[in-house]
């Protein structure tokens, strides 16, 4: 049987490797990218889509020659107007965002539905380049029929977007006119009787 000892060292050096293991793999970049689009309509018909990716760096190290691709918008369905689908960065250090924005005009009608923007960058540590994704865009209905808005509908939006701050810009102005205006009691209050 072995000793008490040696089970202490055993266990200490399992434990001791564990955390050094740990310690060396947490010293990486960790990617996160996230891809937004929305979709604009023209005066004159046409619709566009802008794309916007923001890609963040939550490791403790800095990327290198950090490069992303969206392959996921077909030439016959969309053309670019503004922007390129890619873009290449020297690096992106611990804690940074680097963002990229293009616009594409739709060719055609119906739902598209993109994959998610694939990044490339190097560790210092790797060989290898490492891949991340972005997240995926929902569905979007390019060149949909949609009825014309009623005028209720976009005041609602309206004031659900904006009711707060209407509200505190109220009570702001209120509260500067009850200061700044002199009360009719203080006025009666310092005239002399005689």
């Amino acid at each position: 049987m072995a000793d008490p000892i040696s089970k202490t060292l055993i266990a200490f050096a399992l434990l001791a490797s564990l955390l050094l293991c740990s310690h060396a793999s947490s010293d990486v970049p960790f990617i996160v990218a996230h891809k937004k689009a929305s979709l604009n309509r023209l005066k004159s018909g046409a619709e566009r889509v802008s794309v916007s990716i923001d890609i963040y760096n939550q490791g403790t190290s800095t990327a290198y020659d950090v490069s992303l691709t969206d392959d996921s918008w077909p030439s016959d369905a969309f053309e670019i107007v503004t922007g390129t689908t890619s873009k290449s960065w020297e690096r992106l250090d611990a804690g940074g965002i680097l963002s990229h924005t293009f616009e594409l005009e739709a060719k055609s009608k119906g739902l598209f539905a993109g994959e998610p923007a694939v990044i490339k960058f190097r560790v210092p540590t790797k060989a290898a380049l490492q891949e991340a994704y972005s997240t995926p865009i929902l569905p979007l209905d390019v060149l949909a029929d949609r009825p014309p808005e009623k005028k209720f509908e976009w005041a609602k939006r309206l004031l659900a977007k904006y009711g707060s701050l209407i509200s505190v810009v109220t009570i702001v102005v209120l509260f500067v006119y009850l200061v700044a205006t002199p009360s009719k009691s203080s006025t009666k209050g310092s005239k002399k009787k005689r």
